[in-house]
């Protein structure tokens, strides 16, 4: 079974490439993703791996967080799922249903 890793504290010139070499030490690396902008295309310093086996993306975590690739100090742990991004406020407020809408 898979385990994604969160990986942290990248160097703005790490590639996708790099990762994956980095980490195919500690074993079979499904991918290996460093985040970018979307308007710009520069990296944002953090990325995930995804390892095959369980016990090998462990002993990735417990070998490599700490470790220096490119000059920067990483952290590397077990990646959160994605949080629940709802927006707050009153975007989409339905002022004909207010009874005590001013109208101006």
């Amino acid at each position: 079974m898979a385990m994604k890793l969160f990986i942290g504290g990248l160097a703005y010139s790490v590639t996708d490439e790099e990762l994956n070499e980095f980490f195919k030490a500690e074993g079979k690396v499904v991918s290996a993703t460093v985040i970018k902008d979307k308007f710009s295309g520069q990296s944002k310093g953090f990325g995930f791996v995804e390892m095959e086996d369980l016990k090998e993306a462990q002993n990735a975590i417990n070998n490599l967080d700490g470790k220096e690739l490119n000059g920067r100090t990483i952290t590397v742990n077990q990646a959160r799922p994605k949080e629940d991004r709802r927006q707050s406020g009153g975007g989409n407020r339905d002022y004909n249903s207010n009874k005590n809408h001013r109208r101006y």
